[in-house]
């Protein structure tokens, strides 16, 4: 019996053919090649993306300087975290634009805290009178619960009433204040009710005018 073999120019031509190793492996399944260097380690990598390593301190006080800051911004102990913690609360107590929330940063915002604190709004009752509605849910009256439940929807309208003429002339004098800034009134009213709703103590940051104090230039 004969069998049917390749002649010898087929096989010098298949041998002549350049193997892509790189796409087919002996088994004749693809597989990705090596990239020819090892991996760079975490410490590198980080390294890298963090940029050049600052030059090390020329004198003792240098070194110092640098060790404080670097403390201070990366504080090691439990007592010190808590002290940058309580820190930056009192900062942001405080008022200062820095350590605020992006939602209270800006002159405008601080402009709208200053008339909402600088006068005295039903809107601050809301809060009580919500535990009020609460405690009434509690009384076994059917009776006093109706007229709590009247009293709360009459004081509720006429809060959502107050509060929008007030959002409405806070927005107002706000561009009045900084015509060059561009102010959303609906964000600016929207700022205004719900700091107004807030007990006076338990608004952040702290108020820094009283009822009818005049508002600073």
């Amino acid at each position: 019996m004969r069998f049917l073999r390749r002649s010898s120019a087929d096989t010098t031509a298949t041998e002549a053919e350049p193997v892509e190793a790189d796409a087919v492996d002996v088994q004749g399944k693809a597989y990705t090649p090596g990239k020819g260097k090892a991996t760079p380690k975490r410490r590198e990598a980080e390294g890298k993306r963090r940029g050049p390593v600052a030059p090390p301190p020329t004198t003792m006080r240098e070194a110092m300087k640098r060790n404080k800051e670097l403390r201070k911004a990366n504080p090691a102990s439990k007592e010190e975290r808590r002290s940058a913690a309580k820190e930056r609360r009192d900062r942001m107590m405080a008022g200062e634009d820095k350590y605020l929330l992006p939602r209270d940063r800006g002159p405008v915002k601080a402009y709208v805290r200053d008339l909402v604190d600088s006068r005295r709004n039903l809107l601050g009752l809301f809060m009580p009178l919500a535990i009020l509605v609460f405690v009434a849910l509690l009384v076994p009256y059917p009776a006093a619960q109706q007229y709590v439940t009247l009293l709360c929807t009459a004081m509720l309208l006429v809060m959502a009433i107050e509060g929008f003429v007030n959002g409405r002339k806070i927005a107002k004098l706000a561009r009045e204040r900084f015509p060059k800034e561009a102010i959303n009134g609906r964000s600016v009213g929207w700022y205004a009710f719900v700091r107004a709703s807030q007990i006076r103590k338990l608004r952040v940051p702290k108020p820094r005018l009283k009822p009818g104090d005049p508002i600073p230039n």
